[in-house]
């Protein structure tokens, strides 16, 4: 174990609560506490793991500033591998607050953002992709994103990395003995062991890249975008998939002149979904700048629900926008089906080509459960739910994949013309590295400064 010196921070959100958490790390966190508790044992008195109840009181005046329970834990069975003390006190601001001074004041440093998690990794109780995933779990926005990082968080991905590491050790020992004993001559033999491991290292590398679309989804959440004409039903849409009267509704055309942004779950998939201005001709300036924003939104979004009125025909509008949703992942929406039908099905379904259309009547709730069905299916193939893959959701797991997918396709390109097993060796260890990188060997530091700063205080 590393040594740093003692560090602290309120662990809880600031506010009213029924307790508050502050948390003390380092060799000397038990003799810090210790300074400013008084219980019926001092902390430096009693087992590891328990639970103790006691004071905490200002040393200068004897005033007791809190009634506390302090969980005191020692090395290395702790959550940064060091002495940990966890003092439990009454929830709000003031209080918690007051508390954190004494801490400071009597030998404790404030942590840094993601500090207590940096060094569970500096002390190897958890590798890299492990600690990265801590944050996904804190921002899991649905249960299946939240499961998706757990299983991170337990090892799941590490795992998965480790084995195929452990396989090219296995391949650069073969190469090695056979550039090192060359009078055996078993040098096709050892070409042919590093192409058939190369080829399955390949796709493992694959399959963990296949689950990266669905990870980024789960962990950043699917941006979309409600568009159509005025009054076809977007805000009534929004309203009805957030469950909320986020958005105005009326029968006069034109009433959304900006966009609504509102983030729903929607079965296990978190959804950025944004309500747009009517696209039309118009000449108010206000209501002009919102179809402008619309067409911005448009052009960012990961999934389309493009909203016809099934009680009118197809306007030029609607073949417009047909046209230009064709290059995003799109479900239209045939809606009002509850009123007499004037829209053409068979034009609507030469429009739509290969995207599914749902109709719906948003008004009373007909065919709203088909359309959450459909963007899942579009998106998760049915869900995650049970399944125990294992999901890339972080930009730079997948990124290092990718360069050891190709430097492990370079490997196997010089096993094949040819080349010589010293230059196979130099692509195979390239490709050890790179993945050893999403498990944190050989990190630089400036990069691990960068990931953790994206933790809270008292992570």
């Amino acid at each position: 174990m590393k040594e740093f010196d003692t560090i602290a921070a309120i662990a809880t959100a600031l506010g009213e609560g029924s307790i508050s958490v502050i948390r003390v790390s380092g060799s000397d966190a038990v003799r810090v506490v210790d300074k400013i508790y008084q219980g019926k044992k001092p902390l430096a008195a009693v087992d590891s793991h328990t639970m103790n109840y006691g004071y905490i009181v200002d040393p200068q005046t004897d005033e007791r500033v809190d009634e506390v329970f302090c969980a005191v834990f020692h090395a290395p069975r702790t959550y940064t591998g060091e002495q940990v003390v966890e003092i439990q006190g009454h929830g709000g601001i003031v209080a918690v607050q007051r508390v954190m001074r004494l801490v400071l004041n009597h030998g404790a440093r404030l942590a840094e953002p993601g500090e207590f998690t940096k060094r569970a990794f500096l002390n190897g109780r958890i590798d890299l992709s492990q600690a990265e995933a801590v944050i996904d779990v804190i921002r899991s926005k649905t249960d299946a994103a939240m499961k998706v990082a757990f299983r991170q968080v337990e090892g799941g991905l590490s795992k998965k990395i480790r084995e195929l590491r452990q396989k090219m050790v296995e391949m650069l020992a073969h190469i090695e003995v056979t550039i090192d004993y060359p009078e055996h001559d078993v040098e096709d033999v050892t070409i042919q062991h590093v192409i058939s491991e190369g080829d399955r290292i390949v796709d493992e590398i694959d399959r963990l890249l296949g689950g990266a679309t669905t990870g980024k989804i789960l962990r950043e959440g699917l941006k979309t975008v409600i568009i159509g004409k005025p009054n076809v039903g977007k805000s009534s849409l929004l309203n009805a998939l957030s469950r909320t009267n986020r958005a105005i509704v009326t029968d006069i055309e034109g009433t959304t002149r900006d966009i609504l942004e509102e983030h729903i779950n929607l079965r296990g998939i978190p959804l950025n979904i944004i309500d747009t201005a009517g696209i039309r001709e118009t000449e108010d300036i206000v209501e002009k700048l919102g179809v402008e924003r619309s067409r911005e939104a448009l052009e960012a979004a990961d999934l389309v629900l493009f909203m016809i009125d099934a009680s009118r025909p197809l306007h030029e509008i609607d073949r417009e926008l047909a046209e230009a949703v064709k290059i995003r992942p799109t479900i239209v929406i045939l809606n009002k089906t509850d009123l007499p039908r004037r829209a053409d099905l068979d034009e609507l379904r030469a429009l739509a080509g290969d995207f599914k259309i749902v109709e719906t009547s948003v008004a009373t709730g007909e065919g709203m459960e088909q359309l959450e069905r459909a963007v899942e299916d579009l998106f998760l193939s049915g869900g995650i739910e049970g399944q125990e893959s294992t999901y890339l959701s972080n930009a730079r797991h997948v990124a290092l994949l990718e360069k050891a997918k190709r430097e492990m396709g370079e490997a196997l390109e010089s096993a094949r013309v040819g080349l010589t097993l010293d230059l196979v060796a130099v692509d195979v260890r390239n490709c050890w590295m790179s993945l050893g990188e999403v498990v944190g060997e050989a990190v630089a530091d400036d990069l691990l400064d960068q990931i953790f700063s994206q933790f809270c205080l008292g992570k």
